[in-house]
């Protein structure tokens, strides 16, 4: 009797964890469309905030830390009135969280360029030498955690193309790194359902944009 009593309670446990698994996902994957269909900026901040409950909820997930702090960025480089140091500073956070949980995953430190690069456009020639740097610290490693991750290339591209000829940057530059990430692109392969995919459509646009000249 006692063995079939704990075996019941196992069975009770897995089943409860089982069914919040499903309910953490089936979060997951309707905020990720979310986002990834996001227009407005309104769109972006509450999908933003809708990740951040989820991370508040499913504490040992890096996910939702990810996810928010995408969204955060995303705001940042689309809203020109937004307080950009605020928004990179609150990503920072997430992304903290996100790396004490997976400490070697390429998606995140992605992020974490990316978040410097939005604290740096507050104030491009006085930042540039910190943020930069930074930038390109977390690119990098972001790289070599990944060598297959299509929007490593994407990012190194932008920033490319964003950075004035003078400086070894503009659109024949960034075009070379365009066309690698959307090779990359053509056979990406996300983990699971959660994994990252965006950027394609982007790069294939910034492509167009750099034939142009």
């Amino acid at each position: 009797m006692k063995r079939l009593l704990l075996s019941i309670s196992f069975l009770a446990v897995v089943a409860i964890a089982s069914a919040q698994d499903e309910k953490f996902q089936q979060a997951m994957q309707q905020n990720i469309t979310m986002l990834d269909s996001a227009k407005t900026i309104e769109d972006l901040t509450n999908v933003a905030s809708a990740f951040e409950r989820i991370g508040n909820a499913e504490t040992t997930k890096w996910q939702p830390y990810y996810y928010a702090a995408l969204a955060n960025i995303f705001i940042g480089f689309r809203d020109e009135k937004a307080d950009k140091d605020a928004l990179a500073d609150k990503a920072d956070g997430f992304i903290s969280k996100a790396i004490s949980l997976q400490p070697k995953n390429s998606e995140v430190m992605l992020v974490k360029s990316m978040s410097a690069t939005l604290h740096m456009m507050v104030d491009p020639m006085n930042r540039w030498q910190k943020y930069g740097a930074d930038m390109r610290e977390a690119m990098m490693t972001a790289r070599e955690l990944d060598p297959t991750n299509p929007r490593t290339y994407y990012w190194e591209a932008q920033n490319t193309m964003g950075t004035p000829p003078e400086f070894g940057g503009g659109k024949a530059k960034a075009k070379p790194i365009f066309e690698k990430a959307i090779e990359l692109y053509s056979s990406f392969k996300p983990a699971d359902k959660l994994s990252p995919t965006w950027g394609e459509g982007i790069s294939k646009q910034m492509l167009e944009a750099c034939k142009s000249e």
